[in-house]
């Protein structure tokens, strides 16, 4: 799908990966719904992006919220054409501890958020999808999820945040067989050890040491790198109900 002319609902959108995301569509020619539980940080980008961008501030896993962002997004630029997902949080915590066991609600809430939020955005931006005129390809719509090496590789401490991740993994061929007839196509990217908000408390020292664990390039993973990869997504029309692993070759250790 070409990205000039087109609506992008990136969730998210106001961090790390979905922030360098709604940069690179709006940089191609496209208007991005920016959205984020932090009013701050979707707003940023919005405010960068200038009339292309919009944000809305909501929780990916709340029905009501999500649907009021789609019904931003379509209200401000009439469609919807791309999805990416790049929404999540990360809990880790050992099943055993000396408190004892682990938090239940913690588990359940980085499944509600990682698995059950990609999963509310794809279904309430597919309905919109659905309403575009096809093009020359047939092609209405197009997910990109974020998923992570982590729900192949999973370390110690990392059961809710892998199960959330390999859930995304393994909903991808389904929904894209799901919305095929729809002419919506949805492709998972699983990054490796990316520099996103979520290693922002690791001294520097360490983040280099978890940089250099990939074969090569022996780093972190920079957000412009998913970027690129989610717009190849975007434009190659024969990618569809895959999993892309974006890692440097890294398999994690347990730990």
């Amino acid at each position: 799908m070409r990205i000039e002319g087109k609506t992008a609902v990136v969730t998210g959108g106001g961090s790390g990966l979905g922030a360098a995301t709604a940069r690179m569509i709006a940089a191609a020619g496209a208007n991005v719904l920016i959205v984020d539980r932090s009013k701050t940080a979707a707003s940023g980008v919005a405010a960068e992006l200038g009339g292309q961008g919009q944000a809305a501030v909501a929780d990916v896993s709340d029905a009501a919220q999500m649907e009021a962002a789609v019904a931003a997004a379509k209200a401000r630029f009439g469609s919807i054409h791309i999805l990416v997902n790049c929404a999540g949080i990360g809990s880790p915590g050992r099943v055993l501890t000396k408190e004892g066991p682990a938090s239940l609600e913690r588990f359940a809430r980085v499944i509600e958020v990682n698995l059950i939020g990609t999963f509310n955005a794809i279904r309430l931006c597919a309905v919109a999808m659905n309403e575009n005129t096809p093009n020359e390809e047939g092609e209405r719509g197009v997910v990109v999820n974020t998923a992570s090496i982590a729900a192949y590789d999973g370390q110690v401490g990392q059961a809710a945040y892998s199960a959330s991740k390999g859930g995304i993994v393994g909903m991808t061929l389904p929904l894209a067989r799901d919305l095929a007839r729809h002419g919506i196509r949805v492709v998972t990217i699983a990054p490796g050890i990316f520099d996103t908000p979520l290693l922002a408390g690791l001294s520097e020292e360490f983040r280099i040491s978890l940089g250099q664990q990939a074969p090569f390039p022996a780093r972190l993973g920079r957000p412009e790198e998913y970027a690129h990869m989610a717009r190849a997504v975007i434009e190659n029309a024969m990618l569809n109900g895959e999993v892309i692993r974006l890692d440097g070759a890294l398999r994690m250790a347990p730990r």
